[in-house]
């Protein structure tokens, strides 16, 4: 264990005061709520170019099977993509609050998809989406195993985005103009 500046070895370090700071700032006021924006215009065939803050576009497409030219994710490889990422973000986090220092870290991610039924042409709209999502974490660390288990709990358990995929999020999806 070390209380360094950083607890990543072989990564970019993370600013441990900016992570107190942010704690302290979460703690002071729980009820925050951020909007996030993002703009997605469609560029031709299924390729989608999306739009978040003043970062260059993200790509989706699909793949020749569902169309597309393969060019990028698919938008539900970008979901799990989303989600491995929040994962980690959040192990890094907590490893770096708690001093333990990440040689590496590596999530894989597997979804299973029926994908007969996308766009409304087979079967009912309960049998879209993700049936089941699996992520295993590979996590070398200076930390007993029970303290890395513990990492990987607390982890998926505040994440934003497992807990979108765990329970129901009211979405509006409207007609503009």
């Amino acid at each position: 264990m070390t209380d360094s500046a950083t607890t990543v070895s072989g990564l970019q370090p993370v600013d441990k005061a900016g992570l107190d700071s942010l704690i302290e700032k979460g703690k002071a006021n729980p009820e925050a709520v951020r909007t996030l924006k993002a703009r997605t215009v469609a560029a031709g065939k299924f390729r989608q170019l999306n739009y978040i803050r003043n970062l260059p576009e993200h790509v989706v497409d699909e793949p020749p099977g569902l169309l597309g030219d393969d060019t990028a994710p698919n938008p539900s490889e970008a979901a799990l993509a989303a989600l491995g990422s929040c994962l980690s973000v959040g192990i890094l986090a907590n490893a770096l609050a708690q001093g333990v220092t990440i040689r590496s870290l590596e999530i894989d991610l597997e979804g299973d998809i029926n994908i007969s039924a996308v766009w409304g042409a087979g079967a009912t709209p309960d049998s879209v989406g993700f049936s089941a999502v699996r992520a295993a974490v590979k996590l070398d660390a200076d930390a007993p195993q029970e303290t890395l288990d513990a990492l990987v709990a607390h982890a998926t358990v505040w994440s934003p985005v497992a807990n979108t995929f765990t329970r129901a999020v009211p979405l509006e999806v409207k007609r503009a103009g």
